[in-house]
């Protein structure tokens, strides 16, 4: 397992990075808060994963440690991000942040006036 498993353990390391890298990307370069939010959690999240997993990996093949507290960054941060990611962009629609000007479909809208009417 020595050298192969160092090489793979890295590129799960560095495709985590390449990943969070593309989300700093997209927080920058897409056009509204809905968008940046997609780009914030979903391929953050994953890049974030995949770092923490080949951190786990290596602790646990080379060092023959399992970690714990590594373990339970993963679950916690698989479970929260996408949950804040979601509760943030509809934070932002209720309040009145508007959608990209070429953006297609608005689905929120009438469940929003179905609320309004009850």
């Amino acid at each position: 397992m020595g050298q192969i498993g160092e090489i793979l353990i890295g590129i799960v390391v560095l495709a985590g990075a390449l990943i969070s890298g593309l989300s700093a990307f997209g927080l920058v370069r897409l056009p509204d808060v809905y968008l940046r939010s997609h780009a914030a959690t979903k391929s953050a999240t994953l890049g974030v994963l995949f770092v923490l997993i080949g951190a786990f990996l290596y602790f646990s093949f080379y060092l023959e440690h399992v970690s714990a507290k590594l373990l339970l960054g993963i679950v916690f941060v698989f479970i929260t991000a996408p949950v804040a990611g979601h509760l943030n962009g509809r934070a932002a629609y209720r309040s009145g942040v508007p959608l990209w000007n070429q953006s297609v479909k608005d689905d929120w809208a009438q469940e929003l006036k179905k609320e309004e009417s009850q």
